[in-house]
């Protein structure tokens, strides 16, 4: 009898080491596909705020540079000042 109650213990005991092996494996890969994400959230974030930092650079100038802003105003949209001939060329 004792014998059984031995081999069932044993038997549970590596149930559960098993099944704890199963939850420590896939709670490892979901940390592996976390920190791949996040390392991609980092360089978009990279991105993003460089980006951020052009589009203030140009806006600043927008509001305090009127030369930046004729410039801008004649090439966007295509504006030209009177007497002036403006030649477009394909690429």
């Amino acid at each position: 009898m004792r014998r059984f109650f031995v081999t069932l213990y044993v038997v549970l005991f590596a149930g559960a080491v098993v099944t704890s092996g199963v939850f420590l494996w896939q709670a490892y890969q979901e940390f592996t596909r976390l920190k791949q994400l996040e390392e991609a959230s980092r360089r978009r974030l990279v991105e993003a705020q460089q980006r951020l930092k052009e589009h203030e650079t140009i806006l600043e100038r927008l509001r305090t540079d009127p030369a930046f802003v004729e410039t801008v105003i004649r090439r966007r949209l295509g504006y030209v000042k009177p007497d002036e001939v403006v030649f477009r060329f394909e690429d």
